[in-house]
């Protein structure tokens, strides 16, 4: 039996995947308010948008997130894209060839895509594939050295040398990786560096300073405020200096946010966690103490792996019958090299020259290994347990790390939009939701041309206007003019369109009044920006 032949209670219903939501209306107004408020406090610094895509190779997460994390050990969504199918299908159809004639045909045409698509970086850049190509490529120019005339093709099939050769790029064919192992990105600061990296936006003059507003995926356990597909608001700051007023300025702005959404209640934490010349030693000093008996034996699952692989992320568990030993653990503020102490000490004055109030917090760790010195976080109660708004810091070595010229420094942050929504809804004070401004109830049908007429009219001045699309009885239309919200109906019947004359009726007091068709405009106002 089909599908649509079933009894509507036997139909399979779909529904929206584990850990993902539908934003539906009015929340959806909300989501808008929230993207254009964030977008408006971005742009006033001079930031400028950027786009990534949403999939990215793994090996970008792997080297700039870190193999340690819990992002790339176990959350990532990872699956294979053929790199080229050209590659894909001449290589199928190589195989499928049954003479000499044809697989040297074949041959010429894989040789071909291969070499484009490494060209064009559209296979994996590694070495054997790199090999793989240069040995094709010998092989096929051999081929067509022995197999110049056509008496030499014809006897190919049966010549034990020639065979030999088709028989080689036979397997050299399967050596070769035309897969690409991409990822859906679950963070976008390793995309926005390779973004920087590849366009060399190092060459434009001064700091390159970004903004992205996008989904991200992470296999993780669904909860409140945390979704498998989830969306941020993140801002990178990229160029050749790394001035204490860089970070205090890119803080102020998310305090500026904060105040546009009229969340009152939050605390910025602030703390360094050094650099490539402080910290290992601090981390080995830190990895000594976790390691001792009495330490490691109270550690829950998580911390005693991260002892080894990352012993920083021990500082930042949630786990309550951890905190008494974290709290004894030695703290980096107490091993910072005195670059770093200097650098910290300047934001902390640029911070009080900003009027931005902050509270220093030693345990306060980035899980992600790219980070160093400036780490920052913004906590609300009005959250509860879960009261992370966002998170940031420097992270001066990843373009290097990712390919791009020596000496560049960053520092950027990251919100969730799920969780600063919550934040705005439970503060109660942004009213968002979109609602019809006019309702136009047109009664008969010469009504009707001037109904449409005059929607695109009060549209154009950029009024939310609802025009019903079959006539209504009066009654019947105030009842849906009320419920869409609106806060007039614009009446248009018979006696309207003989005397020339609109009808406005306030739907909050019931007030009515008469005006001329060239007056409507003005009577609303114009919303034009």
């Amino acid at each position: 039996m089909s599908e649509s032949a079933k009894p509507e209670s036997e139909r399979r219903k779909f529904r929206a995947i584990k850990g993902t939501r539908d934003i539906l209306p009015p929340d959806s107004a909300l989501w808008n308010w929230f993207e254009n408020t964030a977008r408006s406090v971005m742009e006033s610094y001079n930031f400028g948008e950027i786009r990534t895509p949403i999939f990215e190779e793994t090996g970008l997460f792997a080297r700039s997130v870190g193999l340690s994390t819990d992002i790339v050990s176990k959350e990532m969504y990872e699956f294979d894209l053929h790199a080229s199918d050209a590659v894909h299908t001449s290589r199928l159809l190589y195989f499928e060839s049954r003479s000499a004639l044809r697989r040297m045909g074949r041959l010429y045409h894989l040789v071909t895509d291969l070499e484009s698509a490494w060209q064009s970086n559209r296979i994996e850049q590694n070495d054997k594939n790199k090999r793989v190509i240069d040995e094709l490529r010998s092989i096929y120019d051999a081929l067509f050295r022995d197999l110049a005339d056509d008496k030499a093709l014809a006897n190919a099939d049966g010549t034990p040398e020639i065979m030999r050769l088709f028989y080689r790029a036979s397997d050299l064919m399967l050596e070769i990786d035309i897969a690409q192992h991409v990822v859906l990105r679950p963070e976008a600061t390793a995309s926005v560096v390779r973004a920087y990296v590849e366009h060399r936006l190092d060459t434009r003059p001064g700091d390159q300073k970004l903004y992205y507003i996008g989904p991200m995926f992470r296999r993780e356990r669904p909860q409140k405020g945390r979704y498998r597909q989830f969306y941020q608001i993140g801002a990178e700051v990229l160029g050749a200096s790394d001035a204490p007023a860089i970070d205090a300025e890119l803080i102020e702005m998310l305090t500026v946010l904060l105040e546009r959404c009229q969340i009152e209640k939050y605390t910025l934490l602030i703390n360094s966690i050094g650099c490539a010349n402080c910290r290992p030693a601090y981390v080995e000093l830190l990895r000594a103490e976790l390691r001792k008996p009495e330490i490691f034996e109270r550690l829950g699952a998580d911390s005693k792996r991260r002892v080894e692989a990352n012993p920083l992320r021990v500082m930042d568990s949630k786990l309550p019958e951890e905190q008494e030993i974290i709290e004894k653990l030695p703290k980096i503020s107490q091993h910072l090299c005195d670059d770093c102490k200097t650098h910290y000490e300047k934001l902390k004055r640029e911070l009080a020259l900003r009027k931005v109030p902050f509270t220093e917090s030693p345990r306060l760790v980035r899980g992600l290994d790219y980070y160093m010195r400036t780490t920052f976080e913004i906590t609300s109660p009005i959250l509860g347990a879960q009261n992370a708004l966002c998170g940031g810091g420097r992270y001066d070595g990843l373009v290097e790390l990712l390919g791009g010229p020596k000496g560049i420094k960053g520092i950027g942050f990251a919100l969730g939009e799920d969780r600063f929504i919550d934040a705005i809804q439970e503060a109660k004070k942004v009213h968002a939701t979109r609602t019809a401004d006019v309702f136009i109830a047109w009664m008969g049908e010469n009504a009707y041309p001037a109904a449409v007429r005059l929607a695109r009219v009060l549209r154009d001045a950029k009024h939310v206007v609802e025009l019903p699309p079959a006539e209504m009885k009066f009654r019947k239309a105030l009842e849906r003019a009320d419920k869409a919200g609106a806060r007039y109906a614009l009446i248009i019947g018979d006696d309207e369109i003989a005397s020339k004359q609109l009808t406005i009726k306030h739907l909050a007091d019931g007030q009515q009044r008469k005006i001329a068709e060239d007056e409507l405009v003005n009577y609303f106002g114009s919303k034009r920006n």
